[in-house]
């Protein structure tokens, strides 16, 4: 009986997944991330969806035009996928606290809860994910980090029920941010 029970908590456990990871484990990492600032004007991304096995399922480019007003993040999102599929979305962030947002976008199920901390940012939402012909509601951890030179890492987990579906991983880069002086002289 105990060893059954055992088995059950475990599974469970596995399935669940234990991503203990905190923001405030970044408060003293540097360089900080401000949101605002990182992503005022032109950006772009390149990234890859992973299934839960790790095999590479979609790559794309996206190309993000932000704006900020004083008070909300609006991030324009043009997504130009491996397929040749095109896909637009539009994430408004509120900032409504020194260091939380919410975040809205159409295919977000609710509000978006995001958390600053040094140079890490997570955002978690429920989220509607096209899959083949339908969509289906997944739950996104999202984690960025901002590293030295402007570059942004960003990695999702994707789950439903608990179970972990797909991993989507994104390197961001501001346009102006110098090249190194072995690419530079070329």
């Amino acid at each position: 009986m105990f060893r059954r029970l055992f088995l059950l908590i475990l599974a469970c456990a596995t399935l669940s997944g234990c991503n203990s990871m905190k923001p405030e484990q970044f408060a003293n990492e540097t360089p900080a991330l401000v949101l605002e600032d990182y992503f005022q004007g032109q950006s772009r991304a390149y990234g890859i969806v992973e299934d839960r096995f790790g095999n590479v399922r979609r790559t794309f480019t996206v190309d993000i035009q932000g704006k900020w007003n004083g008070k909300e993040l609006t991030l324009v999102e043009d997504f130009l996928w491996n397929d040749g599929e095109k896909e637009n979305r539009v994430w408004v962030l509120t900032r409504n606290g020194p260091q939380t947002w919410e975040g809205r976008t159409q295919d977000a199920f609710g509000t978006a809860k995001g958390i600053v901390s040094g140079n890490a940012y997570n955002m978690v939402y429920d989220f509607n994910l096209k899959m083949g012909e339908g969509r289906t509601k997944v739950r996104f951890d999202d984690w960025m980090f901002l590293m030295p030179d402007g570059v942004l890492l960003n990695r999702a987990t994707i789950s439903k029920f608990g179970i972990h579906l797909a991993t989507v991983t994104i390197a961001f880069r501001k346009d102006g941010v110098a090249q190194p002086a072995s690419q530079a002289a070329e």
